[in-house]
C-alpha cells in the first residue's frame, strides 16, 4: 500500500481543486440571469431551429474531422521516430521519408480539391 499513497495523494488534491473550483464558481459567480445567457452559444450568430430529428449536418464537419485525424496521426508516428533516430539507421530515414511523402500527396490533394478551405 506503501506505493500507492503517493497516487492517492495526488488523486486527493487533483478532486479537492476541482470542487473547490466548481464551488467557488458557483458562490462568486454573478447571478443576473437572462435569456440571452441562457441561449446555446454560436459565436454571435442568431441560433437557427433545428429539426426534431436532429436534420442533416454537411459532410464537411466529418471531412474535416478526418483530415484534422490523419494529420494528427502523423505527428504521432514521427515522434518515436524523431526519438529513436540513431537507432534505426538509414533504413529508418528511407521509411520515414516514404511516409511523410505519403502524407504530404494526400495534403497536396485535399489542399488542391479545397478540403482546407472554410467558407
Amino acid at each position: 500500500m506503501e506505493l500507492y499513497t503517493p497516487v492517492i495523494a495526488l488523486a486527493a488534491i487533483a478532486a479537492g481543486f476541482a470542487v473547490f473550483s466548481i464551488v467557488m464558481s458557483v458562490a462568486t459567480g454573478p447571478r443576473r440571469y437572462n435569456r440571452a445567457k441562457l441561449d446555446s452559444y454560436e459565436c454571435g450568430i442568431e441560433p437557427t431551429p433545428q429539426p426534431i430529428g436532429g436534420g442533416r449536418v454537411p459532410v464537411k464537419y466529418f471531412i474535416t474531422a478526418m483530415l484534422f485525424i490523419v494529420f494528427d496521426i502523423e505527428i504521432i508516428f514521427l515522434y518515436p521516430w524523431a526519438v529513436a533516430f540513431d537507432a534505426m539507421g538509414i533504413f529508418g530515414l528511407v521509411e520515414m521519408v516514404l511516409f511523410i511523402a505519403t502524407v504530404a500527396i494526400a495534403y497536396v490533394y485535399v489542399w488542391r480539391r479545397g478540403g482546407l478551405e472554410w467558407d
